[in-house]
């Protein structure tokens, strides 16, 4: 019984250590590499539509307080 749980650790142990080397060789870095360029184009191209929403959501508000205004003055003018 003892001698399974050692050989059951000991192999974990080899396939943890295989595991860092195949996670830390050339391939899995240029694999990284290519994700996290990946993200960082989609980054940019959210960074891109959210300003571009600020902008219409700017030019919607101050066209909403000009609409506004005008009503207040209607109505000004009405009640002279």
């Amino acid at each position: 019984m003892k001698l399974k749980g050692i050989g059951i650790f000991a192999l974990g142990t080899l396939f943890g250590l295989e595991g860092i080397k195949l996670l830390s060789s050339k391939d899995a870095k240029k694999v990284y590499s290519h994700c996290t360029a990946g993200v960082l184009r989609i980054k940019d191209c959210v960074l891109d539509q959210v300003t571009t929403l600020q902008e219409n959501c700017t030019d919607i508000y101050e066209e909403a307080k000009c609409i506004n205004e005008e009503r207040v003055k209607k109505e000004e003018a009405e009640e002279e």
